[in-house]
């Protein structure tokens, strides 16, 4: 997978993360490569980081948490990728050659 694909979905899954539980570097790296993810514990501070800049997670020390914005996103997230893998994951059509 591509960087810039890997860091939309590891953004992602912090927010799924953060609405479990705050989470710190230390606790979401381990779920993040149980979820195949290969990533540093620099990559994920700087995710944390960059969803805090953007008012969707808040920095406690070394925890964050999901805020207002956060949850809100969260759900259009979700809306989003239900109709994204409804449309992705159905059989390819007929006829249709793969593109390398």
């Amino acid at each position: 997978m591509q960087a810039a694909t890997q860091n939309l979905f590891v953004r992602i899954h912090l927010l799924h993360y953060a609405e479990e539980q705050d989470i710190s570097i230390r606790e979401a790296l381990p779920k993040l490569e149980r979820a195949g993810y290969r990533v540093a514990d620099r990559e994920v501070k700087q995710e944390l980081e960059n969803l805090a800049a953007e008012n969707l997670l808040t920095a406690h020390g070394e925890e964050y948490t999901l805020t207002g914005a956060g949850i809100t996103e969260l759900r259009k997230i979700r809306g989003s990728l239900g109709s994204l893998c409804s449309e992705v994951l159905t059989a390819e059509p007929a006829g249709k050659a793969v593109r390398a």
